[in-house]
């Protein structure tokens, strides 16, 4: 649930926007990247979101159903205009974004009456974003779906070993400073305690706790009130830790970067897909990093989302077979 847009890349790495002449369009959103990435995996999708009524809102739920992902919940937005996103791309490690999302985003739009509270409650797993916490009525109609799911009965996001799919709510801290107009910690607050799967990188986590350790912070998370708690590290690997006591930290997989952007969606994919597939945790990992390693040598976000086979490459090359 929340942010989708259209992304427009240079064609050319290195180049100011004031100096590039071409373009990519690419569909684009992080809470959609990730249903795109989990679609690509063999996990059937959907995404509550909503568009302009205008021609980039009808592309964007062309590319949605050309990827997979179930668009019923993608609805139009007559007063606001489809956002658009501009990157420039200097690699290895340096992406500004430039978010075009006013006077407002449609998907900042989404009205609590609209939720299917019904679908939300059925998911086995429900993401949500940071972004969707940003302001009203999209804020509410967050919070409601998070509520309907903490109706639905207790959960069980935690990896497991073979003992049968998982079902989580999963709070992608998606901190975007420009996106919001006021401190975003007591919403923070709130949808933690409603989640089971918090997963963001350093800096989100440390807006999220207050904490700028890795370990702190997943421990803070989880103290908030979610099961599992997921530290992006980027060049450092990643760090989780779960209620009941296990902490796993993977190095990253070694690649040559392109564009960074995306490579977090490609990971938040694959956490679903472990997930659902009960793995234990340092798999889940290991698979999710490996996805993201995929995105982040390529340009593109969603069209760049790998598939099974690919990843598989990738771990087995790291692992050296």
């Amino acid at each position: 649930m929340g942010r989708i847009g259209v992304d427009l890349y240079p064609l050319k790495t290195g180049v100011p926007l004031a100096e590039a002449d071409t373009f990519g369009k690419f569909l684009g959103g992080s809470p959609t990247n990730v249903a795109v990435a989990a679609s690509r995996l063999g996990r059937r999708t959907a995404v509550i979101t909503r568009t302009g009524a205008d021609p980039f809102g009808a592309y964007l739920r062309s590319e949605l159903r050309g990827f997979g992902v179930d668009d019923r919940w993608a609805g139009e937005v007559d007063r606001w205009p489809t956002p658009v996103t501009f990157c420039e791309i200097f690699p290895p490690d340096h992406f500004p974004l430039y978010f075009y999302r006013l006077p407002k985003a449609p998907d900042l739009d989404i009205r609590p009456e609209e939720v299917d509270r019904d679908a939300v409650r059925a998911a086995r797993v429900f993401w949500m974003t940071g972004t969707g916490l940003s302001a009203e009525p999209s804020r509410s109609a967050t919070l409601a779906a998070l509520e309907a799911r903490s109706e639905s009965g207790p959960a069980a996001p935690e990896a497991r070993s073979g003992s049968g799919p998982a079902r989580a709510t999963v709070f992608d801290l998606d901190w975007r400073p420009t996106l919001w107009e006021g401190p975003p910690q007591p919403w923070y607050g709130r949808a933690l305690a409603l989640a089971t799967v918090a997963v963001g990188n350093a800096e989100e986590c440390e807006i999220a706790t207050g904490e700028s350790d890795p370990h702190a912070a997943a421990r803070a998370l989880l103290a908030a009130g979610v099961e599992l708690a997921v530290v992006k590290r980027g060049p450092l690997g990643v760090l989780a830790a779960d209620r009941g006591g296990a902490v796993v930290e993977v190095p990253p997989v070694p690649v040559t970067v392109v564009n960074g952007l995306g490579a977090g969606d490609a990971f938040g994919g694959a956490l679903v897909h472990g997930l659902l597939a009960g793995w234990d945790l340092e798999r889940i990992l290991r698979y999710a990093n490996a996805a993201g390693a995929i995105v982040a040598s390529r340009l593109a976000c969603g069209a760049a989302m790998p598939f099974p086979a690919e990843v598989e490459e990738v771990l087995a090359r790291a692992a050296g077979v």
